[in-house]
């Protein structure tokens, strides 16, 4: 798990645009969460190197979100991508509206097959810039990178 502290979020640091509530995970564990307050630029970027992951295993990315209740403005869907090390890339968009409020979810980025030939950094992003429309209620607790199933 990559958490929200270890990704880079535009405007984060601004207590205006977002917040940072703890949580504590069912481990025990007590993270920080990325609360957005109010903003209209999502831009949140991660990094993750492949070459901690088992070479030949099918790995899925996946970015783990709420909404809350108050949540609003997510009428335009949001963009997910994945850049592996060799170039290649995953993209689509996701409707956020749609996902249940109040529930940690899941967003599928993408998977990939960890390789030690082509060693290096994975990107991961969720994005939404061009609508200029005002956001609230998202909040992200990190991306899961799991072999899948």
């Amino acid at each position: 798990m990559v958490y929200a502290r270890d990704l880079s979020i535009s405007w984060a640091e601004d207590d205006r645009n977002w917040l940072w509530p703890s949580l504590q995970e069912t481990s025990g564990v007590v993270i920080d969460a990325a609360e957005m307050i109010n903003e209209c630029w999502l831009e949140v970027h991660g990094q993750f190197e492949t070459t901690k992951l088992s070479p030949g295993t099918l790995y899925e990315v996946a970015f783990v979100v709420k909404l809350k209740a108050s949540a609003d403005g997510w009428d335009v869907p949001v963009n997910v991508s994945l850049t592996l090390p060799d170039g290649s890339k995953q993209w689509h968009e996701v409707k956020l509206k749609e996902i249940p409020r109040e529930q940690w979810k899941e967003i599928l980025v993408g998977e990939f097959r960890a390789s030690p030939e082509i060693p290096g950094d994975m990107e991961f992003s969720m994005y939404e810039y061009d609508s200029g429309k005002w956001n609230r209620g998202l909040v992200i607790k990190g991306v899961i990178i799991r072999p899948k199933n």
